[in-house]
């Protein structure tokens, strides 16, 4: 009897080929499976970074509303003493809020469960409301080298201009502008931008200025065509290798929200800028047009700095 249950049992356990034939099916399916896993892992990234994209829409559109069509600024100018440049953000005060956390005063979709009047929490500061994260970024949380850019240059650049008083381009009045044509904000990639792509460096969480690293200064988006007297994205580092541009990390294209509130995927090329063969965007070149951001639908020159 003993003999008949080792040979039962010997004929119920799995030998070396079989095991590795198993092991090798397993690794095949693996194979096959994981990519498309990945593809629809991306994808539903992309779905949620639209849905993010048509709230902060939606908020802009309320902001405005709120303050007698006024569009919001990219951020309040930097006023000498005895200003304090702190401003109400609706559930706190902040020191220069940029534009998505100026959207909360009106809008309640708050970045910051605490906002910070101290200057020193200026640049460190990381947001707390997923829906301003991308989540195929989900690490780039920092307020300034930060998910999202704006279309300042055209929506609302509230920074001083060198030579003459006033603004260079606030306020603008939605009133103005052709929402369904005008870009408000997109993924962004800040001033690596500019650079080849075997040039740009890693995120920097703690808000420090690498130019060459993905997303410094982000949080503002530089149109396609730029001049020798427009803004740019960072304005301690105007130059053309330092531009802005939109981020396509959604399999080759960027969300990009509009005015209006629809939000589409694109490339860069859709939306008017060069890219170059090491993956650089360039400031300027044949086919570059600012169509779809300057406010009119027409290839306008952003307003000049002085």
């Amino acid at each position: 009897m003993r003999e008949v249950a080792r040979r039962d049992a010997s004929r119920r356990a799995f030998t070396l080929v079989e095991l590795l034939v198993v092991i090798g099916i397993i690794g095949l399916l693996v194979a096959i499976f994981l990519p498309a896993l990945n593809k629809a892992r991306e994808a539903a990234n992309g779905v949620k970074c639209a849905s993010n994209l048509r709230q902060i829409a939606a908020g802009w559109v309320m902001y405005a509303n709120g303050n007698k069509g006024t569009a919001c600024p990219g951020r309040p100018p930097n006023l000498p003493a005895p200003a304090t440049n702190v401003y109400g953000v609706g559930n706190g005060d902040q020191y220069r809020p940029r534009w998505f956390v100026t959207l909360g005063a009106e809008s309640g979709i708050y970045a910051y469960n605490e906002p910070s009047p101290n200057r020193a929490d200026d640049n460190t500061k990381n947001v707390d409301n997923p829906v301003f994260v991308c989540p195929t970024e989900p690490e780039r949380t920092n307020n300034r080298n930060f998910t999202y850019g704006y279309n300042h240059q055209f929506l609302g650049n509230a920074r001083q201009k060198a030579v003459s008083q006033g603004f260079i381009n606030f306020p603008v009045k939605i009133s103005r502008i052709r929402a369904a044509e005008t870009v408000m904000a997109a993924d962004a990639m800040g001033t690596a931008a500019g650079k080849p792509k075997s040039a740009r460096t890693g995120y920097k969480p703690d808000g420090s200025g690498d130019v060459n690293a993905v997303g410094n200064h982000a949080w503002s988006l530089d149109p396609p065509r730029l001049t020798a007297t427009s803004d740019y994205c960072d304005d301690n580092n105007r130059s053309p290798e330092h531009r802005s541009a939109p981020d396509p990390r959604h399999n080759g294209r960027a969300n990009v929200a509009f005015c209006d509130g629809h939000v589409e995927a694109l490339t860069l090329r859709q939306l008017g800028y060069v890219v170059n063969a090491d993956e650089s965007v360039a400031a300027d070149g044949p086919g570059a047009h600012n169509r779809m951001f300057s406010g009119n639908a027409e290839d306008a020159d952003p307003p000049p700095v002085r």
